[in-house]
């Protein structure tokens, strides 16, 4: 255990204790005496304005009354019943510690000079209202930092970047432990496993000024010793040894206790993994691991529902230590897309089927599903970083609206941990595929328009890629990170060598990143994404097509929320050849169109009494994306912690250009684009916040590619009109034009 540094102990030694017990008591006030105490109605801070306010009062003893559960906030109007409301009673002798607590928590902050005012307002029969008034004065701020060190165990730009203290800013010790723990993890890093971290602050009271000084003492080098594992009785010791990072004779540092922590949780072997290093004077240090094994099998079913997917249900068995050695084997299997039949179009379900004429409309009501077996090998070949995995799979999914891909195959891969929270996996995946879609789509994007060739490219074909993929995550928490970053790159390549009928190149990058004012639960966000893919020739036929799960879409609750799912981007418009006939529309010459022939292509999409809403447009994908976002979150004064409000702007561009050399990098940002604007509300849950968003569509009419079809020798033929139609898909008003997603999770 690292010692708090001077001068600040006492304040730890008191604050936090006052911190800790009043829960303690809470639980221990009897029933009697809750009879005795008048209800806390109401709890009021007020001067609050440089630390956070819903913090503060988490540190406080005193609470008012409220309602258990957001969910719940209805019925909490109508009745107090303790089955809705959680009752607070006013302790007087922790009310008054809760001055002393809120002045201890302003100067562990650098207000050392904060007063508290208090008042207690009876507004009815055993009913009072609390106001805590909080006059902060000015703080103590720092006006010198010294650090004494060695440069050439810590760089310039690691001093920079773990300095939390700033000059001119408040002496806020919990800043100052931070920065010591900082320094003290680097050193260790290095190796200094007995590095420690001295601080000498020197405060001017009556100019509220501070100097600090860092003293850094690298001490010895330090290596691990002896390993001792106890506690296990089903998992071997070697399988133990073997998933750490820790070696005897090794370095011994602080990534590697980490690593070795998480690696013995992540196996879910063990309920409880503690790598415990007592207290050693000797720079060989001997390392204690403790651990509490899990059940060794494991099964759960989930259910869930959103306005993409309607209702899903999942459920996975998992078997660890399969045969020894942490083996993991894991089948799992999912069914989304049900009651799509009932629900599609209706009380904000998406329409998955878009009524068009070529769609088929009835393969995107049917239910899709993923199932697959996995056997994984961690530590592999007897290296902690290693992993390498094995499964067989079979699925049915879908871009609403747009194709449905059926496929079954396996999948090898091999992960290696290049850092931590950094892996990195090559992947090699043989699957036997079939693509069903409008026929539009094959027409557009494969350059077949009739039925007897479309029905040859919807047969069963091998995707085959070869990827490397890499992600790294800095983020402080996985839910709803609010400070730190993620990354992730992924390239692809399929042909010839890797057995694939389908060919390409591609690339992919997305990356988020978080910050929030210290103190502050508010957040702001920021989200990029860029791709691009180069067919190459396909094997079964003379132009380079692409599998329809390798093109780029955009819009929807991941992406840019002011479209519906797949719907910024290529499109094209769609409408059958009866809806020519009643809404009585011309030729651009002005004779009346001909739609059982090939001259139908002469109509004008723009002319009789055709509407927006007789055309449908047809997602198509993209070769290109650039993608970016920004979003700030901050807690709803009146439901703190229970909901967050959002504002977002979200923007993207998916082009059809391809890339053959540098000098067609220009031809990326070639395409459809928008930017939308939005707000929503997140129920901050267990399971994640569940997201509502509501973005605001531009409202840009688009001069889109129309297709019908005629019949010619008996086959069905899609025929394009030489005409655009002029297409505004919202039909103006404000209301057309937000789009809502419900979803569970941030959109990044």
């Amino acid at each position: 255990m690292r010692r708090p540094s001077a001068p600040w102990a006492w304040a730890l030694a008191v604050g936090i204790p006052l911190t800790l017990i009043p829960s303690f008591l809470r639980a221990q006030s009897a029933p009697d005496n809750h009879r005795e105490a008048p209800e806390v109605r109401s709890l009021t801070l007020r001067g609050v304005s440089h630390v956070d306010p819903t913090d503060l009062q988490k540190s406080l003893a005193t609470t008012a009354t409220a309602c258990k559960s957001f969910i719940l906030y209805p019925f909490c109007l109508i009745s107090h019943s303790p089955t809705f409301v959680d009752r607070a009673y006013l302790d007087q002798t922790e009310f008054e510690r809760d001055v002393l607590r809120i002045r201890a928590y302003y100067w562990m902050r650098g207000y050392r000079d904060t007063q508290v005012d208090t008042s207690v307002t009876r507004v009815g029969k055993r009913l009072v209202d609390i106001v805590f008034n909080v006059h902060e004065n000015p703080p103590t701020n720092v006006a010198r930092i010294m650090m004494q060190y060695d440069s050439t165990l810590i760089s310039n730009k690691q001093r920079q970047r773990d300095m939390k203290l700033r000059v001119g800013k408040p002496l806020d010790l919990t800043l100052l432990d931070t920065t010591v723990v900082d320094f003290e993890t680097i050193l260790w890093n290095k190796g200094y496993g007995d590095a420690t971290v001295d601080t000498t602050t020197l405060v001017d009271t009556a100019a509220r000024l501070a100097n600090v000084t860092f003293r850094m003492i690298p001490n010895r080098l330090t290596t691990v010793g002896k390993i001792t594992v106890t506690g296990n009785q089903r998992v071997a010791t070697q399988t133990i040894l073997n998933s750490i990072t820790l070696k005897p004779n090794n370095l011994y540092k602080y990534n590697d206790v980490l690593e070795s922590q998480r690696n013995l949780y992540v196996s879910n072997l063990f309920r409880q993994a503690t790598v415990y290093v007592p207290f050693q004077r000797d720079s060989v240090k001997d390392v204690e691991i403790s651990v509490n094994e899990a059940p060794l099998h494991a099964a759960h079913v989930g259910v869930g529902a959103n306005n993409i997917d309607f209702f899903q249900v999942e459920t996975q068995y998992s078997a660890y230590n399969l045969l020894g050695g942490a083996r993991r084997l894991d089948i799992a299997a999912s069914a989304s897309n049900l009651l799509a039949a009932q629900l599609s179009g209706r009380a904000g379900f998406q329409n998955v089927t878009n009524g068009g004429p070529f769609n088929r409309s009835n393969i995107f009501l049917q239910p899709t599903w993923n199932a697959s077996v996995t056997l994984a090998q961690p530590s592999f070949l007897q290296r902690p970083a290693n992993q390498f995995g094995v499964s067989f799979f079979t699925h049915r999914q879908m871009a609403p609206s747009v194709f449905v891909d059926r496929g079954y195959g396996s999948q090898l891969t091999f992960t290696r941990q290049i850092a931590l929270r950094a892996p990195a996996s090559l992947t090699y995946r043989y699957e036997i595929n079939r693509v069903d879609a409008s026929d539009v789509y094959f027409c557009v994007n494969y350059g077949v328009c009739d039925t007897t060739s479309i029905g040859a490219l919807r047969s069963h074909a091998s995707l085959s890629p070869l990827a490397l993929a890499a992600f790294v995550d800095r983020s402080d928490q996985p839910f709803e990170p609010t400070k730190g970053y993620v990354a992730r790159i992924d390239a692809e390549h399929a042909s010839s060598l890797t057995l694939s009928d389908y060919r390409y190149n591609r690339i992919s990058i997305d990356a988020a990143a978080y910050t929030h004012r210290s103190g502050s639960k508010q957040v702001l966000s920021a989200h990029f994404r860029f791709g691009f893919v180069r067919p190459l020739t396909n094997s079964r036929s003379d132009i380079a097509s692409l599998h329809p799960t390798k093109r780029f879409y955009a819009g929807g609750a991941q992406s840019v929320r002011g479209f519906g799912e797949n719907q910024l981007g290529p499109r094209i418009l769609t409408i059958a050849p009866e809806e020519l006939d009643s809404a009585h529309a011309l030729t651009t010459g002005g004779a009346p169109c001909d739609t059982h022939s090939e001259a139908v292509k002469q109509c004008d999409p723009n002319s009789g009494s055709l509407t927006d809403a007789r055309f449908n447009p047809q997602p198509l994908g993209g070769t290109s994306l650039i993608e970016g976002s920004v979003e700030y979150r901050v807690p709803l004064p009146f439901f703190r912690p229970h909901l967050e409000g959002a504002v977002f702007v979200d923007g993207g561009l998916v082009g059809q250009s391809t890339v053959n050399t540098v000098s067609d990098l220009a031809n990326l940002t070639k395409g459809m684009g928008a930017v939308t604007p939005g707000f929503g509300i997140r129920y901050v849950s267990p399971v994640g916040p569940i997201r509502f968003d509501v973005g605001l569509n531009p409202q840009r009419a688009e001069n889109l590619t129309v297709v019908t079809s005629i019949v010619e020798n008996g086959q069905q033929k899609i025929v394009p009109l030489s005409t655009q139609r002029r297409y505004l898909p919202t039909g103006g008003g404000l209301l057309n034009r937000l789009v809502l997603h419900f979803s569970i999770g941030e959109a990044y």
